[in-house]
């Protein structure tokens, strides 16, 4: 059984693309996208030479394009709050008197405990006030 080169180079693709999604390295994705070009180049009858260097440089370049602009990106997202880290900064209503003992805000949709920053501090019910901190079960508002 004589199996064409483009046969050959379309099951690198897949070794390298089974691994690639087992492992999440993008690197073998390339890889896999050169066996692709390289498959092609084999189809279209080029010989070994041709294939092996249409295989060398596309992964090459994907490599050295798309990794730097992946790090680029992946460096400029500073990430997204969640739990008690997004609630920090965002603004609450007073639904009862908020003092240093204590006292109730609504926050983001839900009722919250709360007290005052600064123990001189009285918020009346309808203020809106600021979260700077959450202790525990405790919203501290300014």
């Amino acid at each position: 059984m004589d199996i064409d080169a483009w046969v050959w180079w379309l099951i690198v693709a897949a070794g390298l693309g089974i691994p690639l999604v087992l492992t999440a390295m993008p690197e073998l994705g390339m890889f896999a996208v050169g066996a692709l070009a390289a498959s092609v180049t084999a189809a279209l009858g080029g010989g070994i030479v041709a294939q092996v260097l249409v295989f060398v440089v596309v992964s090459v370049a994907l490599i050295a394009v798309v990794r730097p602009i992946a790090a680029r990106h992946r460096a400029g997202q500073t990430g997204h709050a969640s739990g008690i880290d997004a609630l920090k900064g965002r603004q609450a209503v007073v639904l009862e008197r908020v003092s240093a003992a204590g006292g109730r805000v609504k926050l983001a949709g839900e009722v919250w405990s709360a007290r005052s920053l600064d123990e001189d501090q009285v918020f009346e019910p309808g203020k809106q006030v600021d979260v700077v901190d959450i202790d525990g079960a405790t919203a501290i508002v300014m």
